[in-house]
């Protein structure tokens, strides 16, 4: 399931839920990191990203 965030750049930024290996907390807002390297920094709190994609059901373990 896709979750819609802003990053860092302020640009709407969508990201599936099941492909998100971590999360962390940053100056600029929270990483979401994916499988490879790649990441996405998005402006919402690290709080409220994790309920955001807890609501999807498709992080691994959940």
């Amino acid at each position: 399931m896709f979750v819609k965030f802003v990053s860092a750049d302020r640009v709407p930024v969508v990201v599936n839920a099941a492909q998100i290996s971590f999360i962390s907390c940053v100056s600029d807002g929270t990483r979401i990191r994916f499988g490879e390297g790649r990441s996405v920094t998005v402006t919402e709190p690290m709080d409220e990203v994790i309920e955001r994609l807890n609501h999807t059901q498709q992080l691994p373990g959940g």
